[in-house]
């Protein structure tokens, strides 16, 4: 029975919708106007959370460039109106993936190069040492050191 409740309120909170920051009087009265809004606040970061997109925080900022954003869009301006405003306004930095142009030409591939340089550093490393012979057998032993090796396991074995 307690498993079953265990089960029942587990499902209970995934099925809750994700909270928001949007704040009631935020919302536009237009639906598809207010959709837009909380789609080009998921592109943009807060400037003061930073690793968090202005439809999450609850950082004043935030909620600024939420109505920033909802006053340029019932001004009639589109999605990419709207996001070089802003990037005009804050800098590149106020989006969270940032557009693939000259100045980010490096973040953009530098994960990529750096994933090929590493692969192609461990199959150089690996060619090298299948070269030098790492991977060969021991040479047998000698007479004299497996006379040595059985002194030495008959040691061990009348120790107690």
């Amino acid at each position: 029975m307690r498993r079953m409740m265990v089960t029942i309120v587990a499902l209970m909170l995934l099925a809750l919708p994700a909270a928001h920051a949007v704040q009631p009087d935020e919302i536009m009265s237009d639906p598809a106007k207010e959709a837009r809004a909380r789609d080009l606040s998921r592109e943009l970061r807060c400037m003061v959370c930073q690793n968090q997109s202005i439809d999450d925080s609850d950082a004043p900022l935030a909620r600024d460039l939420r109505l920033l954003v909802r006053e340029r869009i019932a001004a009639g301006d589109s999605n990419s109106q709207v996001l070089d405003f802003l990037v005009a306004r804050y800098g590149e930095f106020v989006l969270l993936k940032p557009r693939f142009e000259r100045q980010t030409v490096l973040l953009w591939l530098l994960a990529p190069l750096l994933l090929v340089g590493g692969g192609l550093a461990l199959w150089l490393q690996i060619r090298r040492r299948a070269r030098s012979g790492a991977d060969l057998p021991a040479p047998p032993l000698t007479a004299d050191e497996e006379a040595r090796l059985a002194a030495l396991m008959s040691d061990e074995t009348k120790s107690p």
